[in-house]
């Protein structure tokens, strides 16, 4: 921002993200190519409220994202809840095969999904971490921006700037139909109309433009978080995307 002269409050960067960003992985999800059958599942170390949680997230054999989830277990419950929510974003694409860590949570939780019939009576559960590896490298590129943003200060926070992570991760590794990975007018064009709705924002944001470059560079950390907003709870959030798993509920 500050290359095109532009002088914005960092908090204001992060209130563009809140509102922004669970509208453009909306958006993009219904331009996503569909993923290959066989899947990688695992979940990383993500602090929230000074607390240690988890974040879900699978990917095909090919590297491409599939869905995230973040959690603050790491059980059967969350491992099932993860599955369904990553089933029902694929266009029906059911895997052959989930490639897991050695968790137990991972089998028992698909041997449920196969009697309910949520997975194919074929799928395995192939618990190996060498060919886990693709996901244990893709994590890399979310972790470096969680870093940067020194942590989250409550649930609803960090589920939607992670949202935003995952979005700009999923356009540069090129799953849009039709956007070539190398296109980065045609990346930037895909990101504006996105946020071309909602540029009454009380914030100040001037132009698409200005949302893009800080949307994609800048490292969000939440200064102004009530208190009161402490992780775990079960966050109202009304967004249908909405991938917090409440942790109220049992294993």
């Amino acid at each position: 921002m500050a290359e095109r002269g532009l002088s914005v409050d960092h908090v204001t960067i992060w209130r563009w993200v809140q509102r922004y960003a669970p509208l453009l992985n909306q958006r993009l999800r219904r331009e996503l190519r569909h993923p290959n059958r066989s899947w990688g599942v695992d979940e990383t170390y993500v602090r929230v409220a000074g607390n240690w949680t988890y974040l879900y997230r699978a990917v095909d054999s090919a590297g491409d994202t599939i869905d995230f989830m973040l959690s603050p277990k790491r059980d059967r419950t969350a491992a099932k809840r993860f599955l369904r929510l990553a089933l029902s974003g694929t266009g029906g694409v059911r895997p052959r095969v989930i490639n897991v860590d050695g968790h137990p949570a991972y089998a028992r939780a698909i041997a449920e999904l196969k009697r309910s019939g949520d997975l194919g009576r074929r799928c395995r559960c192939r618990p190996s971490p060498y060919l886990n590896n693709i996901i244990e490298q893709d994590h890399r590129f979310i972790k470096k921006r969680i870093v940067a943003s020194l942590g989250f200060r409550s649930a609803e926070g960090a589920w939607r700037t992670i949202d935003g992570y995952e979005a700009m991760h999923v356009i540069r590794k090129g799953q849009i139909r039709w956007l070539a990975k190398g296109d980065v007018v045609g990346q930037r064009q895909f990101i504006t109309p996105s946020s071309a709705s909602l540029l009454d924002s009380p914030d100040g944001l001037h132009s698409n433009s200005e949302f893009t470059l800080a949307f994609a560079t800048h490292p969000y950390r939440p200064t102004t978080t009530s208190s009161r907003r402490r992780f775990p709870r079960n966050v109202p959030l009304q967004h249908k995307s909405c991938r917090l798993l409440p942790q109220q509920e049992n294993s």
